[in-house]
């Protein structure tokens, strides 16, 4: 009954620890994949010109000696340059010019103030899947051809093949057909963007053979930031990973991993004094039974060992039965509530990796929590033992 308790005790500490550790990781790596599903990891743009001292042009003292220069939309000399030095950066998987600048949507007689995006689309879709987010039409950019997101299109009526005029802050306008309509998830993406080929961007904004800046996509998203240094110290450009304009994000995300480890290291400590409790126990009530070993020449070390093997063995039975327990009782969560698209509102992250920490954990746990209980058993005196119990 004992035996059958403590296993009880690490299987339901074990599954606590799987269950923990699986819904945080899931619902960060959604939280992380939601983040990433509109943004690049990394961005690449001209540095901030330098603020002007007017100090000297003011015949009367200010109050200000600087000036900041004009907002004129800031381009990346000799961007292929950039672009090609930025694919040989070690992490890069992909990466897209863009040219981005103010413009003003209408249809009609009604009209919406829009952040126009030129980029080339296949370039662009390695960088952010929008052929993948589509509510309609296709990201298609040939010519004069527009996508707009979901908010913009019902503001401006539009629909796929409806014709758009766009007027940039430099006075250009033209005439583009609605070749298809996004959802980002994000209202105010849909109601902002406004996707045109970067010939056609250029043109808008007098901008000729010129890129505001350079996006980039990383194989490990959480080592953007070295990436993202590496490519300003190469190009000598100004670099921005994700994780540094989604600051607040990442500090969330640390916490709710700081809460989870602490959980379960608190969890993992109850099972340990368990184990060692139910050991110490074993050996106070089988103390006439190691005497007798003792005297007919068991080894010291014999006796150690035994204590170690049943402590092992409580630990990987008990993790065994707890990883199991921890999956089924991960996967009925995450079945509880769906998306309206289907998916688990509470995803939940049950790869091999983390049930093999778990066996590894409760094992090294049951040798821990039997290390006491051996040499208690290890050095009783067996004359003592068999004589007094």
């Amino acid at each position: 009954m004992q035996t059958l308790l403590i296993f009880v005790g690490v299987a339901f500490g074990v599954a606590v620890m799987v269950f923990v550790g699986a819904l945080i990781d899931g619902l960060q790596a959604s939280l992380i994949r939601q983040t990433l599903s509109a943004q690049p990891h990394v961005i690449v743009r001209p540095l901030e010109q330098d603020a002007r001292d007017v100090g000297q042009r003011m015949a009367d003292p200010v109050a200000a000696r600087l000036e900041k220069s004009s907002q004129r939309t800031r381009t990346i000399d000799q961007w292929q340059v950039a672009q090609e030095i930025m694919d040989g950066v070690p992490g890069v998987v992909a990466t897209a010019p863009t040219i981005a600048g103010s413009a003003l949507a209408s249809k009609g007689n009604v009209s919406r103030s829009v952040a126009l995006r030129g980029v080339e689309a296949d370039d662009y879709e390695r960088i952010i899947p929008i052929g993948e987010k589509m509510a309609a039409g296709a990201f298609r950019l040939v010519g004069n051809e527009a996508v707009v997101g979901v908010e913009l299109a019902k503001d401006l009526g539009l629909q796929v093949g409806d014709k758009l005029r766009v007027t940039s802050t430099e006075g250009r306008d033209d005439i583009f057909t609605v070749m298809g309509v996004f959802d980002l998830g994000n209202k105010d993406l849909n109601e902002r963007w406004l996707f045109v080929s970067m010939r056609s961007a250029q043109t808008l904004l007098d901008l000729a053979g010129q890129a505001s800046t350079i996006e980039a996509k990383v194989s490990d998203v959480f080592a953007a930031d070295q990436i993202a240094a590496q490519m300003a110290a190469r190009t000598g450009l100004e670099a921005d990973s994700w994780m540094k304009l989604n600051a607040q994000l990442l500090v969330a995300l640390r916490s709710q991993s700081s809460s989870s480890y602490m959980i379960q290291f608190f969890v993992m400590l109850a099972v340990t004094l368990g184990i060692a409790s139910v050991l110490v126990v074993s050996v106070v009530q089988k103390s006439k039974e190691i005497g007798i070993l003792r005297a007919t020449g068991t080894t010291t070390r014999s006796i150690t060992k035994i204590f170690l093997i049943q402590g092992a063995i409580v630990g990987v039975v008990g993790s065994l039965l707890g990883s199991g327990l921890g999956a089924v009782l991960s996967l009925l969560f995450a079945n509880l509530a769906k998306n309206p698209d289907g998916s688990a509102t509470f995803p939940v992250d049950l790869g091999a990796q983390r049930f093999l920490v778990a066996v590894g954990v409760a094992t090294f746990i049951g040798l821990v929590a039997a290390v006491a209980p051996a040499r208690r058993a290890a050095g009783l005196d067996p004359a003592k033992v068999i004589r007094y119990g």
